[in-house]
């Protein structure tokens, strides 16, 4: 005979399943109406809903490919024209620096820069050969010098003019007003050198271009990480269709982000910079107050041939110095 505590597990499953079974037998009329009534809405709503879910599903897939197709597009164009344009020719920087020489002119100031350095150089008590090299030096960096920095000068106010005017063309939308007529209200109402760019823009839309080809060639005058977002969702929106003062209000966001994030690293760098100028600056002070103090001490490193190379080898480490402060204290935001 088992024993009673074999028994008991067994008897208390039995009993389970008996109870199981009498729930299942008393209430499976009921499970069956309701699954019935389920299998017949099933069978009513997908009439009304489903073709319309199904087909906003396909739009946004739709939708989906072809901005990814797009920005593929931009990506390639922008990798083409930067292949092409590795660096930019004399004119282009010049018109990017609102520099109105011309090729001539350019090369008129580079002739007289290297006659002045000449003979400032001479002046000085130098001898014809290392004036003729500051001459040629000068005449080759000067100029060149001067359109980096206005170059660079009109990226800078363009870079700060430039979220302000995506706000002007936001609002306007969001208005009612058409592009075209926000672009106008920028053409006329902001700062250089934005003003003079959608000057550009809207002659080379009244010339039979369309919006987004004309404003693909925003950043080829101006090569900015800004005007290319702009062109990228002005051509996204024409080819794609959405909302494109939604767009343009978060690419607004992202821009002064940018500016913010600009600020703190240029508030980070201030104190290495410094730092900096005084280490560079340093030994040419120091050196010019000895020369005024003790001229004979000093002078032996302009008169003598070992002071000569002695100064040409300080300069080159200087310079060297420099570059490396300049390379670690330089943030890319």
């Amino acid at each position: 005979m088992p024993s009673f505590t074999i028994l008991l597990p067994v008897i208390f499953v039995l009993s389970v399943c008996s109870v199981g079974g009498l729930l299942v037998a008393a209430l499976y009329p009921r499970l069956l109406a309701d699954a019935e009534l389920c299998r017949r809405i099933d069978l009513i709503a997908p009439t009304r809903t489903a073709p319309t879910a199904r087909a906003n599903g396909i739009d946004e897939n739709r939708r989906k490919r072809s901005v990814e197709e797009r920005l593929r597009e931009a990506e390639d164009k922008l990798k083409l024209k930067a292949k092409e344009r590795v660096k930019p020719s004399l004119l282009t920087r010049m018109r990017q620096g609102n520099v109105g020489w011309s090729r001539k002119m350019y090369y008129l100031v580079c002739g007289v820069s290297g006659i002045a350095a000449f003979f400032l150089v001479l002046s000085m008590g130098f001898a014809t050969i290392p004036a003729v090299g500051f001459g040629i030096s000068a005449g080759l960096m000067v100029p060149h010098w001067y359109v980096s920095v206005m170059r660079n000068r009109c990226f800078r106010r363009f870079a700060a003019e430039f979220p302000n005017a995506v706000d002007v063309i936001v609002r306007g939308i969001k208005t009612g007003l058409p592009v075209v007529d926000c672009l106008k209200i920028v053409a006329a109402e902001t700062q250089e050198p934005v003003k003079g760019q959608f000057k550009i823009l809207l002659e080379d839309q009244a010339m039979g271009l369309p919006l987004d080809e004309a404003v693909q060639r925003l950043p080829e005058r101006m090569p900015l990480p800004e005007t290319n977002f702009f062109a990228i969702v002005i051509a996204i929106q024409s080819r794609s269709g959405g909302s494109l003062s939604e767009a343009l209000a978060n690419l607004s966001d992202v821009l002064r982000e940018r500016q913010r994030m600009k600020a703190k690293a240029r508030a980070m760098s201030g104190e290495a910079k410094t730092s900096a100028y005084i280490i560079g600056g340093l030994p040419i002070i120091v050196a010019g107050i000895l020369y005024l103090t003790s001229p004979q001490y000093v002078g032996l490193l302009f008169t003598t041939q070992t002071g000569k190379l002695v100064l040409a080898a300080c300069a080159v480490s200087m310079l060297c110095g420099a570059l490396v402060m300049r390379k670690m204290i330089n943030f890319e935001v």
